[in-house]
């Protein structure tokens, strides 16, 4: 499994993403299960996409990130290429969906 990058203001989250032309952002709270429960899900998935750089960013300590990419639930799942949001799952993610929609985009990046 693939590790996060912990980020806990919102000036490492512009950092994070203008620095990395593909970043992924998991975005959680401290109270929700299944934030907790789909991490090392995402984790392992991302072992396929090693050019994506991982961030992981705990919305009850940056409140200010759900206003910045206007999160309403979590957890929420960002894919920004070159500074642009390209991808974007939230609450209820289905693991299988997401890959095939993550291996377009990275394929279509990468190749």
């Amino acid at each position: 499994m693939r590790t996060f990058e912990e980020l806990h203001t919102i000036e490492a989250v512009d950092s994070f993403i203008s620095s990395n032309p593909l970043s992924f952002i998991y975005i959680s709270h401290t109270d929700c299960s299944v934030c907790h429960a789909l991490l090392p899900q995402v984790g392992k998935l991302m072992e396929n996409f090693p050019e994506i750089q991982l961030a992981h960013i705990n919305s009850a300590e940056v409140e200010e990130i759900a206003e910045r990419f206007i999160v309403f639930s979590v957890p929420a799942l960002l894919l920004f290429i070159d500074g642009k949001e390209y991808l974007r799952e939230a609450r209820i993610v289905h693991m299988s969906q997401f890959e095939e929609r993550l291996q377009k985009i990275y394929e279509g990046y990468t190749n």
